[in-house]
């Protein structure tokens, strides 16, 4: 007499994510969230440009910029 394997029921979502995070976190990951201005929103974009121009017109802005320039890699960007 031969015995069928049973079949297991197949996972969810849920259950596939925690696995990940399990595996992820053996590896000496831990998860971070991250919440960033969401750029859809035409309030968050019209306070972006408020206060980027309220940045251009500090007084140390030439100061900053002057330290700036030197100390990033702009090569990189290109």
């Amino acid at each position: 007499m031969t015995s069928t394997p049973k079949k297991s029921k197949p996972r969810t979502p849920q259950q596939r994510m925690a696995s990940r995070r399990e595996h992820l976190r053996a590896q000496g990951l831990r998860p971070v969230q991250h919440w960033v201005p969401d750029l859809r929103i035409p309030k968050v974009i019209a306070e972006i440009r408020r206060e980027v121009k309220l940045m251009a017109q500090h007084p140390d802005n030439d100061a900053i910029d002057s330290w700036i320039e030197p100390a990033y890699d702009w090569e990189s960007w290109k």
